[in-house]
């Protein structure tokens, strides 16, 4: 199998490219480096079998040779990260829906089948938990921008769900649940990269507002491996999959887990919303998939349990994740927990 992976060269991308050369299939990664790194993928350059080029997925001649020449595109390509989203709106739509738009309509003209990454943001404010599939999305007004993202993934799934419908292009669709692991970056607010490397240079870490939202988070590994599944059965296709642990824990445990874990003197502190992000910032108390669905299909579930995640991604900013870039926010009203 020849696979085009756009967004490559970031976390995920990275991850399943090793994957996909693993498992004994060509790769070919297209990346504009924006919030990529050409690290992630460097020690693959030496596998005849992968490839990569560096330029934005909005760049139709190019993506047009590149789609030309695979069999299955991975559309991973993406505004990601809480902090960038709400910094950089015009960014995360013009990213997300201008990209996926050309990503389908080349795929098209060549009949290949598109993998598309979407996310648990889309269940927005819902406070129907487990999240299943063709449950109902409570987003927030369009003034606050904290929701652009959301929406334009919105607006990826019923696009790529159009092709398919429409056209009859061979599309899957599969939400992401916090997924984690080496070679996340905390550069936008991912948490756990951020919470690790706070506690490994005794900085204080920040949690946001009370500490007692809850997430659900999925080894790279694991997800990866869903994907991957989902990719070679004829049935997924025209479908949404939840993708994502069901290991719950709130986000004040999370920095107390870190921080033991780590043997970190930092404090905790709590920071409200407002001095992270901006006023009126919004945010779910608590986010965990139904992942029932794929299961039935492909047999899927997650096998590795937060505690071993943790401790590959502290042994990674420990060696190559030293010179990593957190997000840092004043905060002059924090209030310490310990």
């Amino acid at each position: 199998m020849r696979a085009l992976i756009t967004g490559g060269a970031g976390f995920i991308g990275s991850h399943l490219s090793e994957a996909l050369l693993a498992a004994g299939h060509s790769v070919m990664v297209v990346d504009d480096l924006s919030t990529g790194l050409f690290e992630n993928i460097q020690p693959l350059t030496a596998n005849p079998q992968f490839k990569f080029a560096i330029e934005t997925i909005t760049n139709e001649s190019v993506m047009d040779r590149l789609v030309s020449e695979c069999d299955i595109i991975f559309h991973l390509a993406a505004a990601v990260g809480v902090e960038l989203i709400v910094q950089s709106p015009v960014h995360t739509i013009e990213t997300n829906i201008m990209g996926t738009e050309t990503v389908l309509r080349t795929a098209r003209r060549y009949r290949k089948k598109v993998m598309i990454a979407s996310t648990s943001e889309l269940y927005g404010k819902s406070e129907k938990t487990p999240y299943k599939e063709d449950d109902d999305s409570v987003f927030g007004p369009t003034s606050r921008s904290r929701w652009s993202y959301a929406t334009s993934k919105a607006v990826d799934e019923f696009l790529a769900l159009a092709y398919h419908q429409e056209m009859g292009l061979p599309v899957v669709i599969f939400r992401l649940f916090n997924t984690i692991g080496p070679r996340q970056r905390g550069r936008y607010g991912m948490v756990v990269p951020r919470f690790v490397r706070q506690a490994l240079v005794n900085e204080p870490i920040t949690v946001y507002d009370d500490g007692q939202q809850s997430r659900c988070f999925c080894n790279v590994r694991d997800v990866v491996r869903g994907i991957v599944g989902l990719s070679s059965v004829p049935e997924a296709e025209g479908q949404v999959y939840n993708i994502g642990s069901r290991e719950e824990i709130n986000i004040l445990d999370l920095a107390r887990k870190v921080k033991a874990k780590t043997g970190s003197q930092s404090q905790i502190l709590l920071v409200p919303y407002e001095q992270a992000h901006a006023a009126g910032f919004e945010d779910m108390r608590r986010r965990m998939p139904d992942t029932g669905k794929v299961k039935a299909l492909i047999g899927w579930e997650p096998t590795i349990r937060l505690e071993q995640t943790l401790d590959e991604i502290i042994a990674y900013y420990r060696t190559d994740g030293k010179d990593e870039t957190i997000s840092r926010r004043p905060a002059p009203d924090a209030v310490k927990t310990d």
